[in-house]
């Protein structure tokens, strides 16, 4: 008994030794460099310390994470983030729960209308966001040419060169290309919710709505606890589409946290600034993540 015990143990840790190793290499290690890089003061250009240490290299200990939470700018791009998270979890999931309820059942219709509200997902961010851009153009776009002819004929409607339209233009992309994602596992969901459930509801008279609310989204309930987290935490790593339709601006205002990092980290050369707000973001995402486990735990 003893020996299975040991020989199990040992083929568990010939399983795990590669992704831990994999997991440190990737994960861990960068994260404790980013803390390290996050205490300097520092143009990413020669090493930290030592005498080839670089020109601009200083030592600021908890200064870069004191400026990060004293920018009004850092603030309205969590703000964004927030905004995006708020909008999601109430237009974008109940929009895709609803296309779900009614296109679920395998009909050849049905499978062609999931195809087409799923390719969106497989489209590439970049592409979207530059395919977007040109819709939202406001000399030649699709939008402008479709509001001028029948609302304000001759006006150029410039959504995304505006700071109050920007967000809310962004917003639409971000539902049109995600939604899908969530449609498709709600889908998955409602398929493993046997038929039986379905025809004793209809049999004690229940209408198809009170169905839907009383009996399905009830059982639908762990598929939902999926899309939620999978729709915060992809709503605090906002970056691709927001930076392919304007980086953020005009005067930041589509700025997201991600978006700042990489604008300060990267284009201004401030990588120890950029690693302190990579340190915010990665605290903030596991501040979540405790907490979503904390819930899910205690209402089993």
């Amino acid at each position: 008994m003893l020996e299975n015990k040991k020989q199990n143990f040992l083929t568990a840790m010939a399983f795990l030794i590669v992704p831990l190793v994999l997991f440190t290499f990737f994960v861990i290690f960068p994260v404790l460099k980013a803390a390290i890089y996050a205490l300097y003061k520092w143009n990413g250009l020669g090493p930290l310390t030592g005498p080839n240490v670089g020109r601009k290299t200083q030592f600021v200990g908890i200064g870069n994470f004191i400026q990060i939470l004293t920018d009004p700018i850092f603030w309205k791009s969590f703000g964004n983030n927030v905004k995006i998270i708020i909008l999601s979890l109430f237009i974008e999931l109940p929009i895709a729960l609803i296309i779900a309820l009614n296109i679920s059942s395998k009909t050849k219709r049905n499978v062609a209308l999931r195809t087409i509200f799923f390719i969106p997902y497989v489209v590439s961010e970049v592409i979207a966001g530059t395919v977007w851009s040109f819709i939202y153009s406001p000399q030649y776009g699709i939008s402008t040419s479709f509001l001028s002819c029948f609302f304000a004929p001759g006006t150029d409607f410039a959504f995304l060169g505006r700071p109050e339209t920007v967000f809310p233009a962004i917003f639409v992309v971000i539902i049109w290309k995600y939604f899908g994602l969530y449609m498709i596992l709600y889908i998955a969901g409602l398929q493993g919710i046997s038929d039986d459930i379905r025809e004793a509801a209809a049999i004690d008279g229940a209408s198809p709505l009170q169905l839907n609310l009383f009996v399905i989204i009830p059982l639908l309930i762990p598929t939902i606890i999926v899309t939620l987290f999978f729709c915060i935490v992809g709503s605090l790593q906002t970056f691709d589409i927001i930076w392919a339709m304007g980086k953020g601006d005009p005067v930041n205002a589509a700025e997201t946290m991600v978006t700042y990092l990489y604008k300060f980290g990267f284009r201004r050369t401030q990588m120890g600034y950029g690693s302190a707000i990579a340190i915010v973001i990665f605290v903030i995402c596991v501040v979540f993540n405790a907490v979503y486990q904390k819930l899910i735990n205690n209402n089993k």
